[in-house]
């Protein structure tokens, strides 16, 4: 009989707290070493300075110990408990991984992004602290407990797929029809997690599970597949990637840097799958518990890091936001590189509502809301520390503003927004219809694209915390056009374009 272990609650609520913080400014070293390999053999150059964007905040993040993303996530704990563990504790498992979440966002010197409300349907109100985390445990043989802990941002979370497919049907060509229609808001180039088998709740389950596995396609490439799953594996990585939709959907020769798959047994007349992205800010870790105290854990080293600095390229055009006209939009090209200067309002989906609510209602905007002749950037920063003026603030998915872009547009004078991810036919329309423009900053670059911003003030909302309206003076803060005064969108033409380059040229999609 294996003796017992006692687990004390200090040690189990630091331990999540800790691996937290690590995995808000480390990347894991698998996913670098990937992404490295990714960049060296880009042809787009595209795809490829958004590459090197993503891997200098990477570094400057490691550096900085501040946040990968601005979206600091949901927290995803998956807990194995050995039965011959003993807690040390009075309260449930699930309260000490919340108050671990809660001590890790509320931390001093790094603090985290609170981004779950409560009450999903009505209210909505932020919790402040990120809790609660999502919590899967399971009773195991053993005296150990093994950890998983993840923080998913919201913008690939919500590209995840469930479908419940006929026994006979393809996986390859549901995925390869699934993925074009994800769009870009996942943040690409990341992981597909893939779920086979069980029921609806059990694929999903698997999927999101088998992206806690390391990033291991290359040496599956160089070795080869041993079974028909890494086979599996192989032909999805090959034909997600031929797909060329690239590096935040830009157009490229990587979209993924791995796919996962995990199987269970289901029902004869089913084959539910679900298909979970990871993004460019992938975070998680794992960890085991033995009763000999907290985790410690171990950072990659420095030379994981590629010797990649991004820097704008000589061609990009400098913007003054404060002297910004209708003409000089219009005058935008997409796939063009900007670099603003001067002031720019933000706003997230609860600011959008409250401001066309007023609007519609006949209202005032709040004092300091001017968008004549404006931009807006869709961010909820994290909190600034030391001598920061704000912390990490990296673009959310501009798709869940599309709703209200035309009455923003129409009626308060705006001229551009900033977001990430490409926009839907909807908001497109009202973009053309207005001669504006919609321009993109590197998802997954938060920490590289605040040290754009020179200051930063709260002018409306302030009760919204972090989806409050900010006013921020920034220098040299570089975007991409994506769509322009005449409503051409670089995620319609850039993936098209590499997409038949990569079959008619016949360019490889892996590199062993």
């Amino acid at each position: 009989m294996n003796a017992t272990t006692v687990i004390r609650e200090t040690d189990f609520v630091q331990s999540i707290a800790d691996a937290l913080q690590f995995i808000s400014y480390y990347h894991p070293a698998d996913y670098i070493r990937h992404l490295a390999r990714a960049y060296e053999r880009e042809q787009s150059p595209a795809a490829r300075d958004a590459i090197a964007q993503i891997l200098t905040n990477s570094r400057l993040c490691a550096l900085g110990h501040r946040p990968i993303c601005q979206d600091t996530g949901i927290v995803n704990v998956f807990l194995k408990v050995g039965m011959d563990v003993r807690w040390d504790t009075r309260r449930s498992i699930t309260d000490l991984v919340n108050e671990g979440v809660r001590q890790a966002y509320l931390r001093p010197d790094n603090p985290l992004r609170a981004s779950i409300v409560a009450d999903p349907l009505f209210a909505r109100q932020n919790t402040r602290d990120n809790t609660p985390a999502v919590v899967q445990v399971e009773l195991m043989p053993g005296s150990t407990v093994d950890v998983h802990v993840a923080a998913k941002g919201g913008g690939s979370e919500n590209k995840s797929q469930l479908a419940m497919l006929n026994p006979n049907d393809s996986l390859v060509d549901w995925v390869l029809e699934t993925v074009p229609e994800m769009g870009a808001g996942w943040c690409p180039p990341g992981m597909l997690g893939i779920g086979v088998g069980g029921t609806a709740e059990k694929a999903a389950l698997l999927a999101k599970e088998v992206l806690m596995e390391p990033i291991d396609m290359h040496e599956l490439l160089a070795r080869g597949p041993a079974n028909r799953l890494e086979e599996l594996r192989i032909e999805l990585y090959e034909k997600v990637n031929a797909l060329g939709i690239g590096a935040q959907g830009l157009g490229g020769l990587t979209t993924v840097l791995d796919v996962k798959i995990r199987t269970f047994p289901t029902h004869a007349a089913s084959k539910p799958v679900a298909m979970i992205p990871n993004c460019a800010a992938t975070r998680h870790v794992h960890f085991e518990l033995d009763g000999s105290g907290p985790v410690a854990l171990e950072p990659p080293p420095p030379e994981t890091w590629p010797a990649v600095s991004w820097s704008p390229a000589a061609d990009a055009r400098r913007v003054d936001l404060d002297a910004l006209t209708h003409d000089e939009v219009k005058s935008w090209k997409p796939g063009q590189t900007l670099l603003l200067s001067g002031k720019m309002l933000t706003g997230r989906d609860a600011a959008h509502r409250r401001l066309v609510e007023l609007l519609q209602s006949g209202g005032e905007l709040p004092p300091g809301v001017d968008f004549r002749n404006r931009v807006i950037y869709y961010v909820g920063p994290v909190d600034p520390v030391r001598d920061e003026v704000v912390g990490p603030a990296g673009p959310t998915t501009a798709t869940r503003m599309d709703r209200f872009t035309a009455p923003l547009l129409e009626r308060t004078g705006l001229l551009a927004m900033i977001g990430k991810a490409e926009r839907g036919p909807q908001a497109i329309e009202a973009i053309r219809r207005n001669e504006a423009a919609y321009l993109i900053a590197i998802g997954g670059a938060a920490y590289l694209v605040a040290r754009a911003i020179r200051a930063a003030r709260v002018v409306a909302f302030p009760d919204l915390g972090m989806e409050a309206i900010y006013e921020f003076d920034v220098r040299d803060m570089p975007v991409t056009v994506a769509v322009d005064a005449r409503g051409d969108s670089v995620h319609t033409s850039g993936p098209a374009v590499w997409l038949e380059r990569i079959h008619t040229l016949k360019i490889p999609v892996r590199v062993a």
